[in-house]
């Protein structure tokens, strides 16, 4: 004697209609990131500038130079001056002054919830 369970095929249904619903493609996940990236790199931007030494013209502030770039499926935010990294991390010759990380630490939620209202 053999026994048949019979299974409804509505669920699987729905789950579909749900993944679907979901799917996000590569372009649509880049542009969320980049939107928060954005958000960072304007926070930046709002930092305070101390005031600088150098007076002379075409003179760009390190603040003034935060840039934002997506190249090639990689989205960066960061310096336009090559010193910036070395501000960021210290040298053996200077202690560090960070503004990239306390910057994104203090508003990451804000930069997340930008990318989550992008791709949904």
């Amino acid at each position: 004697m053999s026994q048949s369970i019979e299974v409804e095929d509505t669920g699987y249904d729905a789950f579909s209609e749900l993944l679907e619903k979901y799917s996000i493609s590569d372009e649509k996940a880049l542009d969320a990131v980049e939107s928060g990236a954005q958000e960072f790199k304007d926070d930046l931007l709002k930092l305070p500038r101390p005031r600088s030494k150098i007076n002379k013209p075409g003179y760009t502030h390190l603040v003034d130079s935060f840039a934002l770039e997506r190249k090639d499926g990689v989205i960066k935010v960061g310096w336009g001056k090559y010193y910036g990294p070395m501000l960021e991390k210290g040298t053996k010759k200077m202690a560090k002054q960070a503004h990239l990380k306390p910057t994104f630490n203090q508003d990451k939620d804000k930069y997340y919830k930008k990318m989550i209202e992008q791709i949904f």
